[in-house]
């Protein structure tokens, strides 16, 4: 791994994370390349901002729980290659109810070169620390419906305002927002701006020299 990388969960006290590209439950339906484990890895400053944010959640009794971080430059490739294959209709209902999956990367729900392959970029949610439980958003990760727009339509007040809520914790914290995707976002000053990377995501905790990976210089991806 990159040393200006770090896995999230040891630098930011109390967050959770479900890694969804390592398990079975994505878009895809199967673990996408490079996600070698279920951690979250992002940029040392990513990390910061996110100990920010951590802890203005907390004054509201929350806490976050995160989806997805730095994403390899294989997984976007895998991504790219999957939604050329034939439609099997297994995700379509959860995840792209009302588009072609040829149609994601035109209506700018997944992109050929993605904000998250640069480290600072982080799909995330609200969850009660009482409870564990997640905050109502209307609507899932990866739903790729305009309902996941912010300020969309249709979504009942209460997931509103818990919406509203992250986006402002976020945003104090240095984040901006991504307009389709609720759950979406990106630092601002991110340390990488036009840097893709695509070393895997593994489980060691201690990376050497030689896992460092292959980078390419991008222009700026959206999601």
């Amino acid at each position: 791994m990159n040393p200006d990388f770090a896995y999230v969960d040891e630098l930011v006290p109390g967050i959770r994370w479900d890694t969804k590209y390592a398990t079975w439950d994505n878009f895809t339906g199967k673990p996408v390349d490079g996600y070698l484990a279920n951690r979250i890895v992002g940029t040392r400053e990513l990390c910061a901002a996110l100990n920010r944010a951590q802890t203005s959640a907390e004054t509201h009794g929350l806490g976050l729980l995160l989806w997805d971080g730095y994403r390899p430059q294989r997984a976007v490739d895998r991504f790219l290659g999957w939604s050329q294959e034939p439609e099997d209709g297994r995700r379509k209902a959860r995840h792209y109810p009302h588009i072609d999956r040829r149609e994601m990367f035109e209506a700018g729900y997944v992109a050929a070169e993605s904000s998250h392959s640069r480290g600072s970029t982080v799909d995330l949610t609200l969850f009660d620390r009482t409870t564990g439980q997640l905050v109502a958003m209307g609507g899932d990760h990866d739903l790729m419906d305009p309902i996941s727009h912010h300020d969309a339509p249709g979504v009942p007040e209460a997931a509103a305002r818990n919406r509203r809520l992250l986006r402002a914790i976020m945003e104090d914290s240095g984040f901006n927002s991504y307009q389709q995707e609720w759950w979406h976002y990106t630092l601002a000053d991110e340390p990488f701006p036009d840097t893709c990377f695509d070393f895997p995501i593994t489980s060691l905790s201690r990376p050497s020299a030689a896992k460092m990976a292959d980078v390419r210089s991008i222009g700026r991806g959206r999601t």
